[in-house]
């Protein structure tokens, strides 16, 4: 079942779910971001991991990202994304998944309609961290994406059993990630 604003509201003031926690829609000059009807709209905070263009000949390999492939930078209030290329950034949230819920995220539309694709893979049951967002512009010209503005929306899925195994059970290499990651093997 997806959990709606009220379930929302209640699991982020109670458990600590969701922080920052904004409890309302901020929208006005803003890409939205807040509480949504049955989800959560998170914000990309101000840092960004971007490729460093200066080394030549390296290949992007998840099995072992290069040292120097990725610069650390920190914006005021937009970075730029160059046609054909991406981005790695965090969510300004800090989130703490129940172990009975997996939450799903999906692109904002207004930043659909520029060719910016978002991914982010499920928040399993008992994750916590930082979210890493790859955010990518599809589009031939430069696209800016704003800092502390929503980036995409979260729905929480409530399972009727509990998972045997958590994340946290598992131990996962992402778990309660503080800074930006990139891939891990």
């Amino acid at each position: 079942m997806v959990k709606n604003d009220r379930w929302i509201k209640k699991m982020s003031f109670e458990h600590k779910m969701i922080e920052p926690f904004e409890e309302k829609q901020v929208k006005k000059g803003k890409i939205s971001f807040g509480t949504s009807s049955y989800g959560y709209d998170m914000r990309l905070s101000n840092e960004f991991m971007v490729i460093n263009k200066e080394l030549k000949k390296v290949v992007l390999d998840p099995k072992k990202v290069h040292e120097k492939l990725f610069k650390n930078i920190k914006t005021e209030d937009y970075i730029e994304i160059a046609p054909s290329s991406m981005v790695l950034g965090r969510t300004v949230e800090y989130f703490r998944i129940p172990k009975n819920i997996l939450a799903i995220t999906f692109g904002k539309s207004t930043y659909t309609r520029c060719g910016i694709f978002v991914n982010v893979t499920p928040f399993e049951p008992e994750w916590e961290g930082y979210v890493t967002v790859s955010v990518a512009n599809t589009s031939s010209i430069s696209v800016r994406v704003y800092a502390n503005e929503g980036i995409a929306q979260v729905l929480f899925l409530e399972t009727k059993d509990i998972c045997e195994v958590s994340y946290a059970d598992r131990e996962g290499k992402y778990q309660k990630q503080k800074a930006i990651t990139s891939a891990k093997i």
